[in-house]
């Protein structure tokens, strides 16, 4: 809020990741406004993007990413184009961050049925962690649906027992050790697309705010996310998509394992297992903040303000 006291005007940022970001894409390469960067190695050898001004979301430009087959659909490979957030900026883990971000599938939206990313939200990972970690919280696609996953380690009180009827659906990942739970899907998600979350868990509490995933084919979406991962019961996301509130997420979101790092990191763009044929999304109006009102549209900020979530920040 602008304003000439000392009641209006904001106060300086006291660490790097405290100041906000924001980039519309509307020039010939990133904003210094924004803090991104695309990851140019050879994990991102089948990626591509573009600084383009014909598909937009009502701006002067937006960025085009997209992945080519380099495997020809076939072996193990992944083959992606990620955006991700400069290492200097990444927030502690354990810290509530809001980002945002608008999205556009391009045609044809995939149908298939193996790994399709498009965001994910990770914990820094050391050279002694034991093994690969999941992103703690991801927007995935399968058969052409949109849904949203977090992940957890997995525990032997998982394995146990069927778990509550009233849980959270999950995925119980024997041979990674981590959970995955199903918090939020788009209006044609089936029952067959839900089968891998075959468990439930109590670990992970998802309260339903009323409103569903838009449909990748709907044109553009505009995400709104909160996130802060936490064990023992304090990790928190909060998810909103075109001005709806979409879900509530608390419980144990993260991992905790010897060797992961301090901070917490956000990545976008497409991420698939090898695929043939090309994969594209548009991505414009990025924004990452500390506070809630530098993110959400005004529908949602007012919701989140009124409810009684019983953790909202006065920065909110």
């Amino acid at each position: 809020m602008a304003g000439g006291t000392a009641q209006g005007r904001q106060a300086a940022p006291r660490h790097a990741f405290e100041a906000p970001l924001i980039d519309g894409f509307e020039g010939d390469g990133f904003s210094p406004a924004g803090g991104l960067y695309y990851r140019d190695n050879a994990e991102q050898r089948a990626g591509y993007y573009e600084f383009q001004h014909d598909v937009t979301c009502g701006s002067a430009g937006a960025l085009k990413l997209g992945v080519r087959p380099i495997a020809n659909g076939a072996g193990g490979g992944s083959e992606r184009a990620e955006i991700w957030e400069r290492t200097d900026l990444r927030v502690p883990y354990g810290r509530a961050v809001w980002y945002g971000f608008s999205v556009r599938f391009g045609e044809p939206v995939p149908q298939a049925d193996h790994r399709h990313l498009i965001a994910q939200w990770k914990r820094e990972i050391g050279p002694t962690a034991p093994g690969d970690y999941s992103p703690f919280l991801a927007l995935r696609l399968v058969r052409g649906r949109l849904f949203a996953t977090v992940e957890t380690t997995l525990r032997a009180a998982d394995l146990a027992g069927p778990g509550s009827r009233g849980g959270t659906p999950a995925w119980l990942r024997r041979e990674a050790g981590q959970l995955r739970a199903l918090v939020a899907a788009d209006g044609g998600w089936s029952e067959e697309d839900g089968l891998p979350f075959a468990a439930r868990t109590a670990r992970i509490a998802v309260t339903d705010r009323g409103g569903r995933l838009p449909q990748p084919g709907s044109g553009w979406i505009d995400f709104a996310v909160m996130t802060r991962p936490g064990l023992g019961g304090s990790g928190h996301v909060e998810l909103f998509a075109n001005d709806s509130w979409i879900a509530t997420v608390r419980g144990d979101i993260g991992h905790d394992d010897a060797g992961l790092g301090a901070r917490q990191y956000f990545k976008f763009g497409p991420y698939r297992s090898a695929a043939a044929g090309e994969w594209t999304l548009y991505f414009d109006n990025f924004r990452r903040s500390m506070r809630a009102k530098d993110v959400l549209g005004p529908r949602s900020l007012a919701a989140y303000r009124g409810a009684s979530t019983g953790n909202i920040p006065p920065t909110a």
